[in-house]
């Protein structure tokens, strides 16, 4: 692991079948190699030679390299992963502190700036995968692993396997967006994977995420939308319509409903339409002469 031009350790190969043994996504998987392998790499030593203080010198290394909280909390995972599970060293996980993220509001899209950015999306196959995206509120793993299979016309819903946490949930299938599939299915002809990538595998999230970078410039908007943005917007436009908070929850698969929640500081119809208590007051003011 300390060598990324050898072939696979013995130690690297114990923490891939560790993770694969504890269902982490593929995506996770190489964040988390990638994560140990930058430790080892900074101190050019095998991490199961490194203790808890070089993790606290390797982690304020990265604060003063500017990393974002995401990254760095993702490190922390990584880490205590390492430790705790592919070395058996419970004592340090724990001590292994993670960053507080500063709570940050997500960027929302308007109706008409949803419209606008995926008209912009130049590409048959990305648009109709950020489509679905934004019609179902999918993550980027979510909406690339789709089956064909797992459109269900009948029962209008989309089944979404191994989601974040390896859970599979049921979402709405838009009429509207069922049109769209299925002109993209006439035109595309996907058979196993309704967004197919090379070989036998579906589309890489790179894709829509470059989709997304170009959709942005295309449609002159000033925000920085990704496919999470798109999720953002599903859930704040879903609240905004009169949806029941706790729906929101199970559509978007979070466990908890605080995580949920934070889409009530966003939804600018529904804060709109409150009555300040002021409202309820017979006042007049007169201004002083």
């Amino acid at each position: 692991m300390a060598n990324a031009t050898s072939a696979v350790s013995p130690l690297r190969r114990r923490m891939i079948d560790d993770m694969t043994l504890r269902n982490l996504s593929p995506a996770t998987q190489r964040s988390y190699l990638h994560a140990v392998a930058k430790f080892s790499r900074y101190f050019d030593r095998s991490p199961d030679q490194l203790g808890l203080e070089d993790v606290r010198a390797f982690q304020v290394y990265l604060v003063a390299q500017d990393i974002s909280w995401p990254a760095l909390n993702q490190t922390v995972c990584a880490l205590r992963f390492f430790y705790g599970v592919t070395l058996n060293r419970a004592e340090i996980p724990e001590r292994i502190a993670y960053a507080r993220t500063p709570r940050t509001l997500p960027t929302i899209l308007s109706a008409d700036e949803v419209v606008r950015f995926l008209e912009a999306v130049p590409s048959l196959k990305a648009r109709a995968a950020l489509t679905t995206a934004y019609a179902a509120g999918l993550r980027a793993s979510e909406a690339v692993s789709l089956k064909v299979t797992d459109i269900d016309s009948d029962r209008m819903v989309l089944q979404v396997r191994h989601g974040k946490g390896a859970k599979d949930r049921t979402v709405m299938l838009s009429p509207q967006l069922l049109g769209i599939l299925r002109t993209y299915w006439r035109l595309a002809r996907p058979r196993n994977w309704l967004f197919p990538g090379r070989g036998d595998k579906p589309i890489d999230v790179q894709v829509l995420h470059s989709a997304c970078r170009s959709a942005t410039k295309a449609a002159g908007l000033t925000k920085k939308v990704s496919v999470h943005t798109l999720r953002h917007s599903f859930a704040t436009h879903l609240l905004e319509s009169g949806v029941d908070i706790r729906i929101i929850q199970v559509l978007l698969g979070h466990s908890n409903l605080s995580t949920t929640a934070r889409y009530t500081q966003v939804a600018t119809t529904t804060i709109a339409k409150t009555q300040s208590p002021f409202d309820r007051l017979s006042l007049e003011v007169v201004p002083p002469g």
